[in-house]
């Protein structure tokens, strides 16, 4: 995971690569995993950090999708059941079995919703999760006891999984590396290589130095997500908009808000949309909500309406109304949709299915989907590309390949569980002396020793991108993961030789970055 040895790889190969892929998200690394397993070569390009954007912002979920089984969208809900049960098993250490409770209100609710949940159920077969059921308001109130009691008629239980996003994409990094896979960050596609009016390779700006490379490849996957529309306007100019963004927030919030490690969803808020409170390494992330944008930024931040609706609708239900100063961080995301055919309609009723689109100049690219359905958008690609290439098939591999770290039976309440087999590196180095054993913050977990793992195995190329997407604490706690910085800025600095100055600008630039993430 030496990024100057697989920027080597780029020069030194003489053959075009099989394929290039534009994206460092949850699809892009699904299908550069899936092609690197499959025997073809493959070199990713990521413009910035690896899941910077939509895929480090999820209510950390891997779910059939409750909401759009009411919706009726069947399909969608098998496809996403059965790419959680595929997940749980092929990434142990990362996707837990999550409980939910449903707290009812009015007298129909039990027998509606559990009706529906035992379809829910019947529906992922083997690859359940646990059996929903119907309990009465005293359980219920015991299971979650911060719900607010007056006027609960019953609770609906039942199991959908939970992740954490960013984690699960960096061991996606070291899987497609593992396969021989050429995977990168802050490289950013410049232009699209073009003869005789066909893709035939891509130009990459590495932003750390500024020099370009020209990369072959029989065919380019755009997998940018929202930004999708930026690389099929380097191909056709002009070309009308694919992917509307529509933002999601989250309110992140002390585990005394709940008071339990059961998750909670409400099935219908007030825009008609669900709200999910549920726990996640020890907080309670809260949300969230669904904003049509006319434009998709790098750092999307929250709205005040929609601080306000979260804040607002969760004190409805909880007894323990949470206020602006208890919101420890508050994080935004984009979902990339697709964009309606016809003005007005609503975003939650435009379909998470994902779509592929191929341009006459043979660029593929993949829109559409979520985190769940990953590997399945991956494996639907590469099959789609292969139709149109010159290149001998081979079979997808991906439903039953162990992820890289993947862990039988973890001990979840170790703090390094999310590391998987790769914690037991990680406790060396931090064993090894008194100084890799430091905190970093007195009241969580990370050391120094981890620190320096990370950067010596998972491509960190900033402060942020250690305190956002290794470790998850800007997105847990943003005053501490500014106290953070600076310590981390000099053991960046130590292992890369870098000055002062160097330093102070890391902090800077991330205390920027994480102003948004508190809430005044």
């Amino acid at each position: 995971m030496k990024r100057e040895s697989v920027i080597s790889q780029l020069t030194d190969k003489d053959e075009p690569f099989d394929f290039v892929v534009i994206g460092g998200g949850a699809t892009g690394l699904g299908v550069a995993v899936d092609a690197a397993t499959r025997g073809y070569s493959v070199a990713l390009f990521e413009q910035n950090d690896f899941t910077k954007g939509t895929s480090s912002r999820s209510t950390k979920l891997v779910h059939g999708g409750v909401r759009y089984l009411a919706q009726g969208d069947v399909s969608l809900v098998l496809e996403a059941l059965r790419e959680r049960g595929l997940l749980r098993k092929n990434a142990p250490h990362l996707v837990k079995d999550q409980k939910f409770l449903i707290p009812c209100y009015r007298w129909w609710e039990g027998p509606f919703y559990a009706i529906g949940l035992i379809l829910y159920d019947l529906m992922a077969g083997k690859l359940g999760l646990g059996r929903s059921i119907c309990i009465g308001p005293k359980r219920a109130l015991k299971t979650v006891p911060r719900l607010v009691p007056k006027g609960m008629t019953a609770g609906i239980i039942y199991h959908d999984g939970q992740f954490d996003d960013s984690r699960l994409a960096m061991h996606l990094v070291r899987s497609a590396i593992d396969a021989g896979g050429c995977v990168l960050n802050y490289m950013k596609v410049t232009s699209l290589v073009k003869e005789k009016g066909k893709i035939v390779g891509v130009v990459v700006c590495d932003r750390e130095t500024d020099i370009s490379y020209t990369i072959k490849a029989r065919c380019v996957i755009n997998a940018t997500g929202v930004f999708a529309d930026d690389i099929l306007q380097m191909d056709e100019p002009g070309k009308r908009r694919t992917v509307r963004p529509s933002q999601g927030v989250h309110l992140v919030l002390d585990s005394s808000f709940l008071e339990s490690d059961c998750a909670v969803m409400i099935p219908k808020t007030s825009d008609g949309r669900v709200l999910f409170a549920v726990p996640w390494h020890n907080k309670v992330v809260v949300g969230t909500t669904d904003t049509l944008m006319d434009h998709a930024d790098e750092e999307p931040v929250a709205l005040e309406k929609e601080i306000d609706f979260i804040l607002e609708t969760a004190g409805k239900y909880l007894t323990k109304p949470p206020k602006r100063s208890d919101v420890l961080s508050v994080f935004a995301g984009l979902r990339p949709l697709a964009a309606p055919r016809s003005e007005g309609t609503k975003t939650k009723e435009i379909s998470r299915s994902h779509k592929l689109i191929r341009e006459k100049s043979g660029l593929i690219t993949i829109i559409g989907g979520k985190w769940t359905t990953y590997r399945k958008m991956a494996q639907d690609t590469l099959d789609y590309a292969i139709r149109y290439m010159h290149v001998p098939t081979h079979d997808c591999v991906t439903e039953t390949f162990s992820i890289h770290g993947s862990k039988p039976d973890p001990d979840f309440s170790d703090p390094l569980y999310v590391y998987g087999s790769d914690a037991e590196e990680i406790k060396q180095i931090i064993q090894s002396s008194p100084e890799m054993s430091e905190r970093l913050h007195p009241d969580y977990h990370y050391t120094v020793g981890e620190v320096v793992w990370i950067i010596r195995n998972e491509m960190p190329r900033s402060v942020e991108d250690i305190l956002a997407r290794r470790f998850r604490i800007l997105f847990m706690d943003a005053r501490a993961a500014i106290a953070m910085a600076p310590r981390v800025a000099v053991i960046l600095a130590k292992e890369w030789g870098k000055d002062e100055d160097w330093q102070s600008m890391q902090v800077k630039n991330f205390n920027q970055i994480a102003s948004n993430y508190i809430l005044n």
